[in-house]
Formats: C-alpha cells, structure tokens, sequence
C-alpha cells in the first residue's frame, strides 16, 4: 500500500503548481539568491534554473516538487504586492507597449522631433509586447558581505543573468538618502546599499563586491568596465565638488593637487591622461587578463551633455538608472559623450587585435584582427586632411584650398524662391529622413589601411578612396533613372549631388567614392585626374550600423512605432510619441546623437592644450582617426538623397524648396507627406521617399504656411533662405546673409 501512496505522491508532485516565470525570479531575488544557490539546492545546472525563470523550459519530476516547494516557501515570506506592476517575462530591455496606438482622429499629423541623421535600404526588428518589470527586492544577512538591497526602486533594464559575473546589470547611480546612507540604484530596479566611505573603497566595492559590467560585443574583444553614476549628495559623500569652477571647466578635470585625486593614489589607483573629469576612468594595470577598470560618470560637471540626453541629469537616481541602463543594453555601457561612445562601438565591435592560434609550444600571440582599423594610426591623403593638419605645414599661412586641392563632402545646406505656380499652393511640407547618416553606413565599402596615390587612374566605384575628377559636365536636366530610362527635368530647380551648398561645379574638385559612382550611375562618363585609393576594404561599419539601427528601432517600437506601418498609422503612431514615455525618449535621442557623434569624431579636430596649426594634435594618435570614412558616409547620405529626390521629380514633377542635411521641404496644397507622396494603394515610388521608422525611411518634420515662408525671406531680404531649418515650428533664429 505505500507504494501505492508514493505512486500518488509523486503523481500530484509532478503536477505541482508554479508561480509564473517573472514571479519565480521575483521570489528568488527577494531572499537574496543567486542562480548558483538554487541550482546547488536542486543539483541541476545554472543554466536550467534560468530556464524556469525565463519560462523557456518547465521543471520536470523529481526537481519540480521541490522547486514548488522552494517558491512556496519564498511567497509566504515574501508575498506579492497587489498594487505593484503584474509581473511580465524578463527581457533585455523595458517594452512600455503592447501594440502601436490607435491611429489619431485627425488626419494632420502633430510637429514631431527629427535630429539631422543618415539613410539607406534596412531591415526590422519586430517589437516585442511587454510593460515595466514589476519591483523587486532583495535582502540578505546584515552579516553577509553580499551587497544589501534597501528598496525597490522603478524598474529599468532588467539585470542580465547570462553572466554571472555582471548579475547586477551594467552600472549603477549612487546617491545619499536623507538618513546620509549611501544606496547604489541598480538596473531592473535593484537597490543596494553602498557601505563605502571615500572613493577608493567605492571602487574596490563596485569590482568586487556588486558584480557591475556588461560582456563583450565581439569575441576578440573587451568585457565592459563597470559604470558609476555620482549625484550631487553622493559627490558631497565623497569629497567632490557639486560643480566644478569656471578654472575646472576649462580644463576638463579636477587639479592633480585635489585630496581625492590623492586619495587614489595612495591606494595605487590610476587615471587615464583624461583627469579626473566628468568621465573619469580609474583603473589599475592589468594583469594577464584580469582588468580593474571603473568608469564614472558625473551629471553635475556636465558628463551628460543636455544636447544629447536632455533632462537625463536632472532625474531621480532610479529613473536615471533606467534611461542609462536602456541605452547601455542596446548600444553599449557610456564610455563618455555620446560621440567617444560612438567611436567606442566601433572599436568594441571591431577590435584592432585578437589572439592567434597556438604556436609550437601552444602558446598564442596578439595578432591583427581582419576587418579593423588596426592598433596603430594611418596617414589620410593631403587632400583628405583638415586644415592645420601636419601633411599641410608647408602651405602659405593664409593659403585657402579650393575644392582641386581638398576633399569637402559634407551635407546638404541649399535653398531657391520658390516658382509662381509654388507661390499659388499653401502649405510648405517638411519631411526628414531617420537615421540618416546611420543608413549611409549600411553596407558602405570603406578603406581599412593607408592610402595609395595614383595618376590618371580609371575610375572603380568599388575602390574607396578620394578622386580628383571634372563633374562639371553632368547636366540635371537628363539624368538616368533605371537600366535603360531616362527623365527630363528642370535642373534649375534641383540641388547638384556634387556640392554641399547645391552648387555645380566649375572643375575638377575631390570627391569620394560614393559621389563619383552616382555620376556613373546618372549616365555620365568620368575621367579621373589623379586619386588616393585603399586597397585594403571591408564594410566596417556594418556592426556599427545594426547596432545603433537595432537599438533604435527597439526603442521607438518601446513607444509605439512600429516598423511596417501602413503610412498613414504611421503618421499617427508619430504624434506625441515624446509623452508616452519621456525617458525613452531620451535614450532615441542618445541613439541618433551616438551616430552623429561617433562619425564626427572620425575627423576630430584639435581640443585646445595649446595647439598651433602644423602641430600634430592628440587625436591623430588613434586609428580610428580616419576623415576618409566619415567623407564617405557624408557623401553616400548625400548621393541617397539626391537619387530619392530625383526619382519624386521624375515621376510628380515636384522640385524641393529646401535641403538640410536630411530635411526636405517641399510646396503641397495639404498639411501631410501624404498630400504630395505619390502612394499607390499604399504602395510608395519606388526609388523615392517612403513614410516609415526604419533608417532611410521618412518621417514627417513639420508643415508651415507658403504664406509664411515668403514673409521670412522678405523680412530678411533672404530670397534662398534656407526654410528646412525653420520648417518644424516656424521659428526664425541665427539668419546670417540668408544662410
């Protein structure tokens, strides 16, 4: 008969009720387990307990009983709050809807924010369906030396467990209560207490005991160093300054005579050649393959510039966390601004070495990693080089180059009057293309070594390099537009591909690549005087470019926007997508700033520290100092425009009015882009502009009257102002000669 009873036991046990996924991770973290712990408890593996917990697979018998029997324990100690959040399956990042909004009533769409970005052809990350994590707390043993959590904070960025060594997530804000005990707001809403008393024991507690960072991006490459995050009164805690003075400012650090400065080097820490600024790296040499490396990062010294994050320094420790935390989980851990994180991605992406296969005595070396930039820096051809540059010392002091003696891709600034028949429609309709330098990234060829010169050589659109040609010949008014199509058009009205200002050109110039082979591909031959080329190639920033695509792209779905939106849910899902979540929207801001940024930073110029022109300065050092590649995307956004609004000429017979960077402004008798977009049962032009969230796709900028644009330009006796930079709500600043 027991036998019988324990054939039913084991029955009922093998149907024991569990708790959901999320909930069973609620319950282990609030009593302070790990993943290890309860998997020594049940004798299974680590990787089968977070299984459970992400509800990818179920426990089976004979674990399954007891691991019910464990939750049931933990949910009478640690019982669910009614009025939190209902518990969701963890994810990487904080989804905050489930499906796109109801498209609006009206038909017009509301002024949304665009930041000047890139283009091209892109793929889409399907949106996942979540809400805030619920609020988690963990406590353990006053006696423990295991990091305590006070309280819950908001949820961020749920802490990923891939990694045991980064359980707690890729950084945490440190602030002091109104009771002065310092408390570390973790991702995923963890907060621990920080028993740290000056900065050195701060960083020793951050790499030894919170188990902060963030795995590498590449497998030759570096697992992320910790980041702390110092508010106001935890400065105060630490010996800091709230602010620095004006003296601090100008350098960029603190004095190396500061008490805390000494205090760090007392305790044998070091600091980059950066100081100690508003992101400061404090590190000790690494051993073999051991790092002691944390980053911090100061709000109040201006570490988050508010161009780029906006309010982010002005919030609660714990949505900080959470803005800081979203944007480290899809783009990388912030290493500075946002445009040293973007250079930053590159290189985490692409690291300059790797280990080589064992040697005879099974001993492996650094080693060239294929596809990179290199460890060591490159010369850039003389006409690729900036003024002031070292290559250019022996020119006349006040020598200007002209276009035949330097390489100006940049992007478009052009404006004309407007036509009669423009003057009779009513509206004038800005549309900007997301992402834009991002998308001219895609998929782009660019050199990875030094470059070649060479005489007279025949042109080849798959060799990158700067080219010094006549395009002067090319004529707008017939253009190729297909294989074996040809358009007509009124080249008056069109900018030229060629120039940033939209002018033809007058002779031979230097170009990249990308613009020479849009020549080729209007139907125009080429002829080369001379070019520096690169022979070694690859599409290095295509990692770049999906990252910051993906990470975009998640966020926006985050707030409503989804990709493959028919156009006109579109429009709608874009009006007031700010609100619905304003700290995610700072991180889409972040995003495009860390595009921005990081290819700027591909052409740095000098900082100050007492440079004279001729002088090498610091950035040159680095060999992702490299203008060639930031031409080329220039130039690839720029030609990806053009063709677009080519092909809307070709086709509608509509001629812009205005070009900025990304920014078209066109005259339409409506409000909308769907007023003058040439859809066809919801079919764009293809070729030309399409309504949508994806990178290279257009949103709408903002719509003002004709009325209006006519009064400015009088008002200013600016008749080619440029109206693109206005168009989003009509205010008029920083007019210069109708610039």
């Amino acid at each position: 008969m027991s036998e019988l009873f324990d054939a039913v036991d084991a029955l009922v046990a093998s149907r024991s009720v569990l708790p959901p996924p999320a909930e069973r991770k609620r319950l282990r973290q609030a009593h302070g387990l790990t993943l290890d712990e309860v998997a020594a408890a049940l004798d299974v593996r680590r990787a089968t307990v977070s299984g459970w917990e992400a509800g990818k697979t179920e426990p089976r018998p004979p674990e399954r009983e007891a691991y019910a029997r464990l939750l049931g324990k933990l949910a009478e100690l640690y019982p669910a709050d009614p009025n939190a959040t209902a518990p969701v399956e963890d994810t990487a990042v904080p989804e905050t809807f489930a499906s796109a909004p109801a498209p609006a009533p009206q038909a017009q769409p509301v002024l949304t924010d665009a930041a000047p970005e890139a283009e091209t052809m892109t793929t889409s990350v399907p949106p996942t369906a979540a809400s805030r994590p619920a609020r988690t707390t963990r406590t353990t043993s006053s006696a423990s030396h295991r990091p305590v959590a006070r309280k819950a904070a908001p949820a961020a960025t749920p802490a990923s467990e891939s990694d045991p060594r980064f359980e707690n997530g890729p950084l945490a804000v440190v602030d002091v209560d109104t009771d002065g005990q310092a408390l570390a707001y973790c991702t995923g809403g963890l907060v621990l207490d920080v028993p740290a008393k000056t900065l050195p024991a701060l960083v020793e507690w951050t790499l030894h005991e919170v188990k902060l960072g963030a795995p590498k991006l590449s497998g030759p490459g570096k697992d992320a160093d910790p980041l702390i995050v110092l508010t106001q009164s935890a400065l105060d805690r630490y010996g800091l300054p709230a602010t620095l003075s004006d003296e601090e400012r100008h350098a960029g650090r603190l004095p190396e005579g500061h008490k805390v400065i000494k205090q760090l080097v007392r305790a044998e820490w070091k600091l980059t050649k950066r100081g100690f600024g508003p992101w400061a790296r404090i590190y000790r040499p690494a051993t073999g393959s051991e790092r002691a490396c944390v980053q911090l990062c100061i709000p109040s010294w201006n570490a988050l510039d508010t161009r780029h994050w906006g309010e982010a320094g002005q919030l609660p420790p714990a949505d900080l966390a959470r803005v800081l935390g979203v944007y480290a989980s899809r783009v990388m851990t912030p290493r500075g601004s946002t445009a040293v994180t973007g250079l930053e991605l590159m290189t985490a992406l692409h690291p300059p070495t790797r280990a080589s296969e064992p040697d005879a005595d099974g001993k492996r070396h650094s080693e060239h990693n294929p596809g990179s930039l290199g460890k060591d820096p490159v010369d850039c051809a003389p006409c690729e080089a900036p003024d002031g540059h070292p290559l250019l010392a022996d020119l006349p002091r006040f020598h200007v180059r002209g276009p035949a003696e330097k390489l100006f891709e940049e992007a478009y600034d052009w404006a004309r009057p407007m036509t009669d028949a423009e003057c009779t429609l009513r509206h004038l309709v800005g549309i900007d293309v997301n992402m834009a330098f991002a998308a001219g990234a895609n998929g782009l060829v660019v050199g990875l070594g030094a470059p070649t010169h060479v005489k007279a050589p025949v042109f080849d659109a798959k060799l990158p390099g700067s080219w010094l040609v006549d395009l002067s010949h090319v004529d707008l008014s017939r253009v190729r537009v297909g294989r074996d199509k040809w358009a007509d058009l009124d080249a008056s009205l069109l900018p030229s591909p060629f120039t940033p200002k939209g002018e033809r050109p007058q002779g031979p110039a230097w170009y990249a690549t990308p613009t020479v082979a849009y020549a080729v591909e209007l139907g125009y031959d080429v002829m080369p005087l001379e070019a520096y080329v690169r022979y070694e190639s690859g599409r290095y920033l295509d990692g770049w470019y999906n990252r910051l695509r993906d990470a975009y792209l998640a966020t926006m779905a985050d707030l409503g926007v989804h990709a493959d939106m028919e156009p006109a849910d579109f429009l709608a899902a874009m009006d007031g997508w700010r609100q619905r979540d304003p700290e995610l929207a700072i991180v889409v801001d972040a995003v495009k700033a860390t595009v921005k940024g990081g290819l700027g930073k591909l052409r740095e110029r000098p900082r100050g520290e007492g440079w004279k022109p001729g002088q090498p300065w610091r950035a040159l050092a680095r060999p992702t100092w490299r203008p060639d590649i930031r031409a080329a995307v220039i130039s690839r956004t720029r030609v990806n425009l053009h063709r677009k609004i080519v092909k809307h000429a070709a086709f509608t017979g509509q001629y812009p009015i205005a070009v900025l960077s990304d920014c078209v402004v066109y005259a339409a008798d409506g409000t909308s882009p769907l007023d003058f977009l040439p859809y066809r049962d919801g079919k764009p032009l293809p070729g030309g502009f399409k309504l949508g969230i994806n990178p290279g796709l257009v949103k709408w900028e903002g719509t003002q009257s004709v009325l209006w644009g006519e009064e400015v330009r009088e008002r200013f006796n600016a008749p080619e102002l440029n109206l693109a930079r206005y168009i989003k709500d009509g205010t008029v600043t920083d007019v210069d000669n109708g610039e």
